[in-house]
């Protein structure tokens, strides 16, 4: 009789050791999901090894002998911080301060709200469209130029930021509209040859007007001791052929020389300096698609210092304001607005108001009121420098 009620109490401990793990099981699988999901797959070893050390204490304390207790423990343990030693390298990469071409907050922008960041005339417009209002996009950097044209000019009303007259898709979306009869002005640097194949394709011909110019930059790390570099030293580092900051007066540290989506407005600025010099692959990352794969993306600025990125001189000093970065110089000449307007500063690119043959009968008008004194009193009151 005792033996069997020995056998019923172990079946009995068998079972209420398979309903826990059961139970615990699909805090695993959520766990495991949410890694997977946001891109946390290094994380995915440390929740199944904690999900099995918690099942072998629990087996240990239901079924062990105390003898073996302080072994499990002490290995358990082992495991569990080795696991997590592996994922440090990760978790350090994950925990760096990230740079996007896409983190300002455009709604400080926002027409003709009490507290907007938007410039204004001096004095009233010359122009003013009341109806048949052209349709405007524009990348994320320029919002604050073109939509102080709109206020200068369009009726006072709400803009939608992603519906309306008045629009900030960022710089690919923008020329999607454009090319696709969405929008009739977009303002953006020049197209990539992606999207003038696409508008070749469609049978669009895309007509550009320069109304500003700007500085293409590169930074780094504050903490990073090259404070310029040369036109030949920065394409040599984005070719691939030089690849230690030691090579350029810096410490030895490996360059990590992150890059920008396709089509993006930086990126294109990128490929036009690079001319026909071959831009080596980019950083990736591995992201989890709603397809259930991992995909590789280009990888957004991490800020360790042995990094380096770019962008456009305004959007880093005015828009974003991030301290932890420095703008370079190159071939010895800060980008500022007076070495842009004076042509000193070597990679300056032409900001355009960009049309595709729509047949809104303000746009001619629109465009070259942005060309007069007025429009290019607001480029250069917004931080830009006019065309003139």
């Amino acid at each position: 009789m005792g033996n069997e009620n020995s056998v019923l109490r172990k079946a009995g401990d068998v079972v209420l050791f398979i309903v826990i793990m059961g139970l615990l099981l699909p805090f695993l699988l959520i766990g495991a999901l949410y890694v997977w999901l946001d891109g946390l797959l290094f994380l995915l070893p440390f929740t199944v090894v904690l999900y099995m050390s918690l099942g072998t204490v629990l087996f240990v304390r239901m079924f062990g002998k105390s003898k073996h207790e302080k072994v499990v423990y002490r290995v358990i343990i082992g495991v569990v911080s080795l696991s997590l030693i592996v994922a440090v390298p990760s978790i350090y990469n994950k925990t760096r301060p990230v740079v996007q071409d896409g983190q300002v907050d455009t709604n400080a922008y926002e027409l003709f709200s009490d507290h907007t960041k938007v410039v204004a005339l001096t004095e009233p417009s010359t122009l003013k469209i009341k109806d048949n209002l052209p349709i405007i996009d524009g990348a994320t950097a320029l919002y604050p130029v073109y939509a102080a044209f709109a206020q200068a000019v369009y009726p006072e009303k709400k803009y939608d930021q992603y519906d309306s007259e008045v629009m900030s898709n960022r710089t690919g979306e923008a020329y999607n509209n454009l090319i696709n009869g969405r929008a009739d002005i977009i303002f953006a640097l020049a197209p990539s040859d992606q999207q003038l194949a696409t508008a070749k394709r469609l049978g669009k011909e895309l007509k550009l007007t320069p109304i500003g110019k700007e500085a293409f930059v590169f930074f780094v790390n504050e903490k990073n001791p090259v404070q310029s570099l040369t036109v030949d030293e920065i394409k040599g580092i984005y070719t691939g052929d030089i690849t230690n900051w030691r090579e350029v007066g810096g410490k030895k540290k490996d360059i990590r020389a992150f890059q920008r989506p396709e089509d993006s407005g930086s990126q294109t600025a990128l490929q036009h300096f690079m001319g026909d010099m071959p831009i080596m692959d980019p950083p990736v990352e591995d992201i989890a698609s709603l397809m259930g794969t991992v995909i590789d993306q280009v990888s957004d600025y991490k800020n360790y210092n042995n990094a380096i990125g770019y962008t456009f001189r305004y959007y880093s000093t005015e828009m974003t304001k991030n301290n932890a970065i420095r703008l370079l110089s190159v071939n010895g000449v800060e980008p500022t607005k007076k070495t842009i307007r004076l042509g000193d500063y070597p990679i300056t690119n032409e900001l355009y108001a960009v049309t595709a043959g729509s047949d809104n009968p303000h746009i001619e008008t629109f465009i070259d009121w942005i060309l007069s004194d007025q429009g290019q009193e607001i480029v250069e009151k917004t931080g830009y420098v006019s065309i003139q």
